[in-house]
């Protein structure tokens, strides 16, 4: 059975784009998946990533927004880990 999807641009920022290598990525999901996911996804392949699991604050269409807020297709989602600098 088909099961419908949505894609999402993902924009990366500090340790986020240090471990993937890359500025953006583009990721489906199946349809009614939490923004929580992209962060577990990521997670999930570069495991240093594993310590942003609590710190991190999800962003859609430049809004801040809580991890379980659904995704829509289309969507531009920011994974935000803690920074620091001066």
């Amino acid at each position: 059975m088909f099961e419908p999807s949505l894609t999402v641009s993902v924009k990366l920022f500090a340790a986020y784009q240090e471990a993937c290598g890359v500025p953006e990525l583009v990721l489906e999901f199946p349809r009614g998946t939490p923004v929580a996911a992209v962060r577990a996804r990521l997670i999930a392949q570069p495991p240093e990533l594993a310590r942003w699991r609590d710190l991190t604050r999800f962003g859609i269409n430049l809004e801040f927004v809580e991890p379980d807020i659904t995704l829509q297709n289309d969507d531009e989602v920011v994974l935000i880990p803690p920074v620091s600098g001066g």
